[in-house]
């Protein structure tokens, strides 16, 4: 079972949500809550998987829950937005929001997404990938030439980072380059150092910025 906690200022959005993922057979919503400042305490009570977060709250919002749940080791944390919060995406990013879907999503989009950031990938909805390379090259683009970190990249990793762009997990990949897991583990972590990237959705942003991977469509 994936164990998910929501994370929503507003009930009735709440309730939606707890509708459509409560309808599947292997996922168990655990715990909600109103205000970002209550995530982490919920996590130790919960023990989720994985938080669906609002991006915007009164009071702590959820690029900060992000921060502090990520800072003290908790799951990973999918970004519920609407095209009106593209400001403060690459914030989410920052913080290591792992996956990021529209509040206006299908029910299918949103259990995919779920499904693909519990099992280590990451989710970035088709139609916030602009909005994110956007405000990206606006707030983090290294001033480090691209060819210069692309260059640092052995054709093993350039594999690796390509699959990770298409939201692929690490046992996904592993399989895919008939590799063992543990190596698919530690070329992920020369990645992030080569690219001065947090964590996996920063490398995938790189990859789509630096056109090492076109988006669908």
């Amino acid at each position: 079972m994936i164990r998910v906690m929501l994370v929503d200022d507003q009930p009735m959005v709440r309730a939606g949500l707890g509708l459509i993922l409560r309808s599947q057979p292997d996922i168990e919503v655990v715990g909600e809550c109103g205000d970002g400042s209550e995530v982490v305490p919920a996590v130790s009570r919960h023990a989720p998987d994985l938080i669906c977060m609002d991006v915007r709250m009164p009071g702590t919002d959820g690029v900060e829950a992000t921060r502090r749940v990520r800072a003290t080791g908790g799951p990973p944390v999918c970004i519920l937005t609407t095209f009106d919060d593209q400001d403060v995406l690459w914030s989410a990013v920052d913080a290591g929001a792992a996956g990021f879907e529209l509040k206006s999503a299908t029910p299918e989009n949103l259990i995919e997404a779920v499904r693909t950031v519990a099992s280590g990938g990451t989710w970035i909805d088709g139609t916030l990938l602009g909005p994110i390379l956007a405000s990206y090259r606006q707030f983090a683009r290294p001033a480090t030439p691209f060819d210069n970190r692309i260059d640092a990249l052995s054709e093993r990793e350039l594999d690796v980072l390509r699959l990770m762009a298409r939201g692929a997990s690490n046992r996904e990949i592993a399989d895919h380059l008939h590799l063992a897991e543990t190596t698919i583990k530690t070329h992920i972590g020369t990645i992030f150092t080569k690219l001065g990237a947090r964590d996996r959705a920063a490398a995938i942003v790189f990859a789509y910025d630096a056109g090492l991977v076109r988006p669908r469509g």
